[in-house]
């Protein structure tokens, strides 16, 4: 029987030098979803997502993922198939040519020699080929991956993800290096392929605009417990206000992504 739910998410805590990142936080995000995670700095998205993605244990709690406790899935390959991650520093290698990194996404179902004989000979080339052909950089195939734009590796990491073809992406602050014009470029591509490929997308976000705009979930995190989880269409400024605190908070307090918020609403607050 299939399951709703991708993740289940049952009262997590995880603490750094007593520190509270996350307090009993508990979730469901359903198979095939498109959840942005936003909230203030220090809120806890990132270490949700570690924790996800198995980069972290937490300290209390179970996460079931697919219907199964997620200690259960034993080894890279088993892991590989359910869950991808891009971060906001890609996770290139930069010294190698694009179609190694696309085709890292491969990994999990090559050996050790044929992985080896692949940095020579790269196997499964019309992969990548695909992949790199519905990104957009199809002629960046053979280009040492330090060359390109900041854009164009996001794009090889996506690329990469086509190729892992997993359930779910956990994207952590995707877009934070990219100016405007070229984060709307890859958000359009990450959000459209993995709707194309019904795969469930959770993406953590400074920009609250960006969460409106591509996604159709919105879970907010403040001192490391839901502040609210709405439907992106129903997250009102007054939500946006509270949650960011802005008629309170100071400019040491806040991140320059945090400041833009508070001016974008101030202003919003003025015209009307």
């Amino acid at each position: 029987m299939k399951i709703d739910n991708i993740f289940e998410i049952n009262e997590i805590s995880k603490i750094y030098d007593k520190k509270v990142a996350l307090s009993s936080l508990s979730l469901c995000i359903k198979r095939g979803e498109m959840v942005a995670l936003i909230g203030p700095s220090g809120a806890g998205k990132t270490t949700l997502l570690n924790i996800l993605a198995t980069v972290l244990k937490p300290d209390e709690g179970t996460i079931l993922l697919d219907g199964i406790t997620i200690e259960k899935y034993k080894g890279v390959k088993a892991l590989a198939e359910k869950i991808g991650i891009i971060r906001q520093q890609f996770d290139l290698v930069d010294s190698l040519p694009v179609i190694h990194n696309v085709l890292a996404g491969r990994l999990r179902d090559w050996g050790f020699f044929k992985s080896v004989i692949s940095l020579i000979f790269p196997k499964d080339k019309e992969l990548a080929l695909k992949a790199l052909d519905r990104v957009g950089i199809k002629d960046k195939i053979y280009e040492r991956t330090s060359n390109l734009s900041g854009g164009e590796q996001q794009r090889v990491a996506i690329a990469r993800l086509l190729v892992q073809n997993p359930k779910v992406i956990l994207a952590d602050e995707p877009v934070s290096s990219l100016d405007p014009a070229r984060a709307e470029d890859i958000l359009s591509a990450l959000t459209i392929i993995a709707k194309e490929k019904g795969q469930t997308l959770i993406t953590s976000l400074h920009s609250v605009e960006y969460a409106r705009k591509y996604f159709s979930r919105i879970i907010a995190l403040r001192e490391g417990v839901v502040y609210f989880d709405l439907p992106a269409l129903m997250v009102t400024d007054e939500d946006l206000m509270e949650l960011y605190n802005l008629k309170e908070v100071s400019y040491v307090n806040m991140n320059k992504s945090d400041l833009r918020y508070r001016d974008i609403l101030k202003e919003r607050k003025s015209d009307e």
